[in-house]
């Protein structure tokens, strides 16, 4: 849809004239186009409009930041690749995780079959028998902790300040990195857009407490207060720890150079290459690492069904 939204703008259409053409032609279901008029209507710009019909609060919030700094087109354009770059991580993550995940549920479901009928009919065990029998308690038991642990970070961030919830995350081992490459990468974009623009930092900080993304707001309150007391902007950002570091000083090269909005801009596209091929090649990974647990439970069970047979020959030999 952002697509159709920015190929149209680039056409020369506005909001009420993009809305009667996809009625027209049918390009969205009718009840997207009944809930657009609806929003039209009621004085909603395109961003109410997008949130209305159920966007992502980023989203939402680039195309309200776009109004501000009239780059619409820009943004969309923006928006897209950043959409198409997501799409195609998650098609590759259902591509690599979905075979080898249904074969582990298999060999699970055999193991236990194995646990309640071959096993207790053997006269000796081994190690592989150990390991098959306790596989399946230790997958299950590993599925409920990750799903209490991502059910207990879903209601944490509904209650802790979002700040505070992403300064946590850029913390942690291994993902941390990736909070810090988005933010940092979404971030510079939308300052990028407004300094370039003309708009003043004091006008942007109160811009930012009025956008739907409680994050963004919550920037916006503390800068502000940052600002009002004397601190520069690059010194407030550099007290983010869910920024790289490399933020701060493009910030404070691009004041010197009085080139900050195209400098900002310039670093966001580069910071969001870097977080995609970072993703990427985490995606390669994962169904190699998936293939080889695989790998050894089926070497397991054969090593189980298999090692006490060829001690039992051994036995009337």
């Amino acid at each position: 849809m952002i697509q159709l939204l920015n190929n149209l703008f680039t056409s020369g259409f506005n909001l009420p004239e993009i809305i009667n053409f996809l009625d027209r032609s049918r390009l969205l279901s009718k009840i997207y186009i009944k809930e657009m008029r609806r929003g039209l209507l009621s004085g909603m710009g395109l961003a109410e409009i997008m949130s209305s019909l159920g966007f992502s609060d980023d989203v939402v919030t680039q195309l309200a930041l776009s109004e501000i700094h009239g780059n619409t087109q820009k943004s969309l354009l923006k928006i897209e690749s950043y959409l198409e770059n997501v799409m195609a991580v998650k098609k590759k993550l259902v591509e690599v995780a979905t075979y080898p995940i249904i074969l582990l549920v298999f060999l699970v479901l055999i193991m236990l079959g194995l646990k309640n009928y071959l096993f207790p009919q053997l006269e000796k065990g081994n190690a592989a028998t150990q390991v098959i029998t306790q596989f399946p308690t230790f997958f299950l038991l590993s599925v409920v902790i990750i799903m209490f642990l991502l059910s207990s970070l879903y209601l944490l961030s509904r209650k802790v300040k979002k700040i505070k919830l992403m300064a946590f995350y850029a913390r942690l081992p291994f993902i941390g990195n990736y909070f810090q490459l988005y933010l940092t990468a979404y971030y510079a974009r939308e300052w990028g857009n407004l300094i370039g623009q003309g708009v003043e930092m004091s006008h942007i900080v109160k811009l930012m407490q009025s956008q739907k993304s409680q994050l963004f707001k919550e920037i916006g309150a503390d800068m502000e207060q940052a600002l009002l007391s004397g601190q520069g902007f690059h010194q407030k950002v550099l007290d983010y720890p869910f920024f790289l570091k490399e933020l701060s000083l493009m910030i404070e090269y691009g004041e010197v150079k009085s080139k900050l909005g195209s400098e900002l801009d310039i670093y966001a596209e580069e910071t969001w290459e870097s977080f995609f091929s970072k993703i990427q090649r985490v995606t390669q990974l994962i169904q190699p690492l998936v293939f080889i647990l695989v790998a050894f439970v089926i070497v397991m069970i054969y090593a189980a069904m298999l090692l006490p047979i060829y001690q039992n020959m051994e036995v009337h030999l």
